[in-house]
């Protein structure tokens, strides 16, 4: 699994390049979650998931606090989750999570960069197939040997626990990602250069550099897009 890591690695050190369009998109993933349910992440854990995650992208307490005081102010906003399917050039695949107020609007965006950009939508169904729901959790100044001895001693059997670089990489059930986390700060690991919920491809595929450069562009033109939240995709960026 350790191109999934690079790729997963390298997509937010991408995103951490554009800080105030990572900032907005979690300021709408943090006011949906803290509106669906308790403004508490103790109470919430879709929220305490979203939380989590931004602070491995270093958002700024005020926008975690203003996205959930507004949940907390009856604001009116209302959310659609919404997931497109796609190809890219040369077998690539694509999967576009959205959160949207104008339905219409999204799939019409969603549809326009895959069609300027060497793509086309697919129906639904027609890429998640060859995608898993993942947990993943990076942690530095630890080995493989102690994480492992952390989650056995908390009875938790993961997918998968790897050292690459310096980092030891968790592939878990999605449905485990608290407890996983639980298990790790209670022994004392309370930071994570990575804590996401994901879908990684089942199967990577290598481009071209032609076909890189286009695939690329596609997925940074989805991700400018103000609705889309995350883009997964079965490439292997470090080919």
């Amino acid at each position: 699994m350790g191109r999934k890591w690079n790729n997963i690695k390298e997509k937010k050190a991408l995103k951490d390049k554009n800080t105030s369009r990572i900032y907005a998109k979690f300021g709408r993933e943090i006011y949906v979650a803290a509106k669906q349910g308790e403004p508490d992440p103790e109470a919430n854990q879709a929220l305490k998931v979203v939380l989590e995650r931004a602070k491995t992208y270093n958002v700024p307490k005020a926008i975690i606090d203003r996205a959930i005081e507004k949940a907390k102010g009856g604001a009116d906003e209302n959310y659609s989750e919404l997931r497109y399917e796609g190809f890219g050039p040369n077998g690539s695949m694509l999967i576009v999570d959205a959160l949207t107020n104008n339905v219409n609007r999204t799939a019409s965006e969603v549809r326009a960069a895959f069609g300027k950009n060497g793509g086309n939508m697919g129906v639904s169904g027609s890429v998640a197939y060859m995608f898993e729901a993942t947990a993943v959790f990076g942690i530095e100044e630890k080995t493989a040997d102690d994480v492992l001895e952390i989650l056995m001693e908390a009875e938790l059997d993961v997918r998968d626990i790897i050292e690459e670089e310096d980092t030891v990489i968790v592939y878990a059930e999605p449905d485990q990602f608290h407890a996983v986390q639980e298990a790790l700060e209670q022994a004392g690991i309370t930071e994570f250069s990575i804590a996401e919920l994901t879908m990684l491809a089942q199967n990577e595929v290598s481009l071209t550099e032609e076909d890189q450069a286009q695939f690329e562009k596609l997925v940074d033109v989805l991700e400018d897009l103000e609705d889309v939240q995350q883009v997964h995709h079965n490439v292997a960026l470090d080919a």
